[in-house]
């Protein structure tokens, strides 16, 4: 598969945002503050940025079988995104407060509603301002639009076709973007039960990053990925985290590095430890 170019520089989106045709999205979040996001938009945000919500926006609600941030709706999204005046052919930027995490999330939501134009800012806000970009405080209003979803369900692995593949779950090269610690079961900060997927593969999103919270350079995110999946690039693969949120920057670098796009666990660890039933691993055993 051919390569894609995802990232996009600071200095590119400085020279490029006046463009009527580009589209700017501001996704900062904070788990332990769901309000954060929005208050540290509206305090500044890139020049003509509009606001997504990670729980309002890029999920849905939430159920007693789902994960902390299941699929939202395709029509609820596209409902949105037309409200904020995002149309079909837009070309798209996404951002986040700095490791493109939560702005991950709204790139892969974007790429399964169908939009092909999408691209996330390297190093996030953070960088944006570091550099002394400009930054604004008002929000630039936009004629409503007509946003048409055509999603593509191919990207989506459910936690019935998960469980359907135990023992043989190694097979769908499940790759779980979660931090060591958390994988291994030896702490969870976050769900009520430690531990992976059995015949998952730890690979943290964080080992993608530069300490500035930039990326990588391709080169050495390929490298860590082919040493997950092999040098096949037609491979398919599978990504998971916590939530579905971490594990779309995995996919991100895949596409850029040329393998085919993976799908996405939605669910993740937090809606696979919804049925007691369901097999559980830890390194210690």
């Amino acid at each position: 598969m051919a390569q894609q170019r995802i990232l996009i520089s600071t200095t590119a989106l400085h020279a490029a945002s006046s463009d009527s045709a580009w589209s700017i999205i501001d996704c900062r979040f904070n788990l332990a503050d769901v309000d954060e996001g929005r208050r540290s938009f509206e305090q500044g945000h890139v020049p003509g940025a509009v606001y997504l919500d990670l729980d309002r926006d890029l999920a849905g609600p939430i159920t007693a079988e789902s994960g902390r941030h299941p699929l939202p709706e395709a029509g609820a999204i596209s409902k949105r995104l037309g409200e904020l005046g995002i149309g079909n052919t837009d070309t798209i930027v996404v951002y986040d407060g700095g490791n493109g995490a939560v702005a991950a999330r709204a790139w892969w939501i974007l790429r399964w509603l169908g939009h092909k134009s999408v691209f996330l800012l390297d190093g996030g806000f953070s960088h944006w301002q570091s550099l002394g970009f400009p930054v604004e405080t008002r929000v630039r209003q936009r004629p409503p639009v007509d946003y048409v979803a055509q999603e593509n369900n191919a990207l989506v692995l459910t936690t019935e076709e998960l469980a359907a593949d135990v023992p043989g779950i190694p097979e769908r090269n499940l790759l779980d973007a979660r931090d060591k610690l958390r994988f291994a079961g030896a702490e969870e900060p976050i769900d009520p039960v430690a531990g992976h997927v059995p015949g998952s593969i730890n690979l943290p999103f964080a080992d993608f990053l530069n300490p500035d919270e930039t990326w990588r350079p391709l080169s050495e995110r390929a490298e860590l990925l082919e040493e997950a999946l092999g040098s096949d690039r037609d491979v398919a693969w599978c990504v998971m985290c916590g939530s579905g949120v971490t594990a779309c920057h995995l996919a991100i670098s895949g596409v850029e590095a040329g393998f085919i796009e993976p799908q996405l666990y939605v669910g993740s660890w937090s809606e696979w430890i919804r049925d007691e039933e369901r097999p559980r691993g830890t390194l210690e055993g």
